[in-house]
């Protein structure tokens, strides 16, 4: 074993005391390989000491710890495998009984007149006092009630217990917490305090330095040490990712240069003109900061998040026209060329009888249609393209491209969006997405782009009523259906599967049911076809099919030719059928929250109130009741981003290849969204000054900010 004096932050563990080669192994498990990562392994709870109690004073359920002396021990034995010991334990105010069972070495340890500290959950059992394995303390004869401790609680892998993990890193931190290197000055910790104190966190004097905050993460002398270190780190945590995404915005707003879209009062007034409608306050608070972004030299990198139905399209419509009208281009991406050929027919419609050409490039194209609009994007004659992921493919070229806009920004990576961004001016850069994203998610996921939110809804809508079913509303939601069909409204039947081999687990089917509880759109489809909805003419709609035939079904459908479309989640975002006012989403628990709010979107287009009712495949889980049930409560999607993420976190939220960043070792997006906005705003300042990336103080924290993020976030070199 190395000695002490030799021992480092780099020394590999089986060198630690305590620990050893067979001890190392098993560490390994869990990511730990030096002493430095043992010393930064921190804590997932906290054991906190019951407070001392007179045995007369204690309650039933209530944890407690008392001293006493060991007055009775009785050991009775049933079987080798089978024993209970029971001991009496008194004092000045009373007596109690522990009982432990199948533990007959407590019979030798529990010796008469042994001083004990016992801590444990009591329960009345008439007059007496019972204690079942309590947690037991051995004192001396003349041994007062040691004092209260905290103790941490490790995630642990096999053959590690708690105990031994608190013996292993106990005197790492007694022996090198010193050697750790502070990359917060003590100036900048009392700014931290200011800024947190902003969002409501109170924390005494200043944060405390790196080897005190370590020391008292681990084994804190008191709950007020242990909140001063847990919210050092955290805010540290936080703080490093906010610098590393100001620095790249910017980095991104030096390094890049854009056209300079210039609006005037009358450029302004000849695109509001174009709308046969008044804006909202909310789009035009919008318009107007995307008027401010595109004015600069440097390329906007702007989000647009709105609830389904606030119009975002208007916006992006109005910022294209905005690069039109200063003589450049403008692309918007779609996930889907369903998607991509609504926004198509929107455009083109919208600017029938103008001098603005619009084309449109999706994988359906024949070759000899690619041909034209590339030719005619290059040339300058196609104003404005609407494509799919075929804009990302070489020979996409433009004459003079001002602006992107990317629709449904999370179906797409952030490379791909990336591959846009070409020649020798950067386009501006706006992402559209109507699934509203969490608050914390916002600032991190996306904090090196400025956010715009739409949250009012244009006037004359609907209200969109959700029905969470069960088995006894089958008959009655059907012939609601129907009556609904015969008033002239059309319906939409949405399923997760597009045909019975794809569902794992049939049932059986009677004649005139639909199989909800098989929920394939092939299926479905037969069945209302001949049984429920047979006097109505439906259609089908899912990916498989050709892309004539899927337009052909959207096109019968937008005209009223179908009244009822069986669809799977292709009609999730962009179709927009003002007179389909009725929803039956089949085997909804396979759906997402926001998938199935955007579903829901599809019914709230028009002046018709909606009515959206979700069927189970069988009995869900109880996660998935949850989930549904707090669907159907609430229209709002801001609402259920926010539940969504408490359900199911970040990362089943966007995934590792959306996000691109390493995980947080102790902050929690979801707890310390106000740590997070403290260290944000005080990022941003410090970025904002040219001190940070100069100044001597500042050296170490920037050297973590590009061990943690340069390469993934392409930072460069700070200095």
């Amino acid at each position: 074993m190395t000695e002490s004096n030799a021992i480092t932050l780099s020394t590999q563990v089986q060198y630690l005391q305590g620990v050893g080669p067979s001890r190392a192994k098993r560490l390994e498990k869990l990511g730990i390989h030096t002493a430095q990562q043992l010393l930064f392994f921190f804590p997932r709870d906290y054991e906190f000491p019951a407070p001392s109690c007179s045995i007369d004073q204690i309650q039933d359920g209530v944890n407690c710890s008392l001293v006493g002396r060991v007055e009775d021990v009785d050991l009775i034995t049933r079987s080798p495998s089978r024993s209970i010991c029971t001991a009496i334990i008194a004092n000045d105010s009373g007596a109690v009984k522990l009982l432990f069972f199948n533990q007959p070495f407590r019979a030798e340890q529990l010796v008469l007149d042994q001083q004990v500290q016992v801590s444990g959950v009591p329960k009345l059992n008439g007059l007496q006092v019972e204690f079942t394995h309590p947690k037991l303390v051995m004192l001396s004869s003349d041994e007062e009630m040691p004092e209260p401790e905290i103790l941490p609680i490790y995630p642990l892998t096999e053959g590690v217990k708690q105990t031994d993990m608190r013996r292993m890193i106990r005197p790492i931190i007694e022996g090198l917490s010193e050697q750790l290197t502070e990359v917060m000055p003590k100036d900048l910790r009392v700014r931290a305090v200011e800024s947190l104190s902003c969002q409501g966190i109170t924390v005494e004097h200043e944060l405390p330095a790196i080897h005190a905050s370590i020391r008292g993460l681990h084994f804190p002398a008191d709950a007020q040490s242990l909140n001063a270190s847990r919210t050092r780190l955290i805010f540290q945590e936080c703080f490093v990712l906010q610098l590393a995404l100001a620095i790249r915005q910017k980095r991104l707003s030096i390094e890049r240069k854009a056209p300079l879209l210039k609006s005037t009062s009358m450029i302004d007034a000849r695109i509001q003109n174009r709308f046969p409608f008044s804006l909202t306050a909310d789009q035009k608070r919008v318009i107007q900061e995307i008027r401010e972004d595109v004015s600069k030299p440097y390329p906007m990198n702007r989000l647009l998040q709105g609830d389904v139905g606030s119009g975002k399209t208007v916006v992006a419509i109005y910022a294209m026209l905005l690069a039109v009208a200063n003589s450049h281009q403008a692309v918007l991406m779609a996930p889907t060329e369903v998607l991509a050929r609504q926004h198509f027919r929107t455009l083109s419609s919208f600017l029938s009888g103008s001098k603005v050409r619009v084309g449109i490039l999706s994988g359906s194209l024949s070759a000899s249609e690619r041909r034209r609009t590339l030719e005619e994007t290059r040339s300058g004659d196609t104003h404005l393209l609407v494509g799919t992921q075929a804009l990302l493919h070489a020979g996409v070229q433009f004459q003079k491209l001002g602006l992107c806009v990317v629709d449904e920004q999370h179906k797409f990576g952030v490379a791909q969006r990336e591959m846009l961004r070409s020649g020798g001016q950067d386009p501006h850069y706006l992402v559209m997405s109507a699934t509203p994203i969490p608050r914390s998610i916002a600032m991190t996921l996306f904090g090196d782009t400025d956010l715009s939110t739409l949250r009012e809804t244009p006037p004359g809508r609907g209200v969109v009523h959700t029905y969470l079913s069960h088995a006894g509303w089958k008959d009655r939601w059907w012939k609601f259906v129907r009556e609904r069909l015969d008033e002239g409204r059309q319906v939409y039947v949405v399923a997760p599967m597009i045909d019975a081999s794809d569902v794992v687990d049939q049932q059986s089917i009677g004649e005139n049911d639909v199989r909800e509880d098989v929920s394939s759109v092939e299926s479905v489809f037969e069945d209302l076809c001949n049984g429920l909805l047979a006097d109505y003419r439906i259609g089908l709609l899912h990916g498989r099919m050709d892309q004539d035939r899927k337009q052909r079904v959207m096109e019968d459908f937008q005209s009223g030719k179908l009244q009822v479309l069986v669809s799977t989640t292709v009609i999730e975002v962009g179709i927009d059928v003002s007179n389909a006012t009725v929803m039956t989403i089949l085997g909804a628990q396979q759906f997402g929250l926001a998938q199935l709010h955007q579903l829901r979107g599809r019914v709230s287009r028009g002046v018709h109130d909606g009515h959206v009712c979700i069927f189970t495949d069988g009995d869900a889980d109880p996660d998935s009741h949850e989930r549904l049930k707090v669907f159907a409560e609430t229209n709002d999607g801001f609402e259920l981003a926010e539940a969504d993420f408490r359900l199911r976190g970040p990362g089943d939220m966007f995934g590792k290849s959306q996000s691109g960043l390493p995980p947080l070792r102790i902050a929690d997006l979801q707890r310390d969204y106000e740590v997070m906005s403290a260290a944000r705003k005080l990022a941003k300042e410090s970025v904002a000054t040219e001190e940070f990336f100069v100044s001597d103080q500042w050296h170490e924290l920037r050297g973590q900010v590009l061990r943690r993020y340069g390469a993934r976030l392409d930072l460069g070199d700070l200095a």
